[in-house]
């Protein structure tokens, strides 16, 4: 997994909560490399894992929530990292719909040992999408939590129903979108 994502989650535990509880919750969680991350470094993802559950167990409030609240403040910081993603696209569904293709294929070329999530696409419609999210690490409330900070940018309210599917190619979590009145 990316350093910038525990840059940012450290930064946004800082933010949030204050300097003192992200030491704590690097402390509780016992990481390795004692909370010194680089934004170019990889790490495993169990690390994350770790410090999400101490910083649930520090706030008791629930993981997925905790990873969703932190999904949203990501996808605000990378709108403002990298605003010609979000200026490409005109709507969330396009937008969306750019993210596996486009904005993957980008941070490939900035990142080649990247391992991202696959997003597919299936629109429903004019006001409806579903949007698969298949990864090794189970982090779809972040994911979720991203979708909904999006859609916060494009001004575009939305309901998201998320399931899990299961195949025999593996299993996924499918976020069923559709704007809200």
């Amino acid at each position: 997994m990316k350093g910038v994502v525990f840059t940012e989650f450290l930064d946004f535990v800082s933010g949030t909560l204050g300097a003192d509880v992200a030491d704590d919750v690097i402390d509780e969680a016992a990481v390795p490399n004692g909370g010194a991350y680089t934004a170019v470094g990889t790490y495993p993802h169990t690390e994350m894992q770790a410090l999400v559950a101490a910083l649930s167990r520090r706030t008791g409030r629930p993981a997925p929530e905790l990873l969703s609240l932190f999904g949203r403040h990501l996808c605000r910081r990378f709108s403002v990292k990298y605003p010609e993603f979000f200026r490409a696209q005109t709507t969330l569904f396009d937008f969306l719909d750019s993210v596996d293709g486009h904005i993957h294929g980008e941070v490939h070329k900035l990142y080649p040992d990247a391992e991202l999530p696959v997003f597919r696409l299936a629109r429903r419609g004019t006001d409806a999408i579903d949007l698969d999210y298949a990864s090794c690490r189970p982090l779809e409330a972040l994911a979720e939590g991203m979708i909904h900070a999006a859609a916060d940018h494009y001004g575009e309210p939305v309901a998201i129903a998320t399931s899990r599917v299961a195949e025999a190619a593996g299993s996924f979590v499918r976020f069923s979108i559709r704007h809200a009145a």
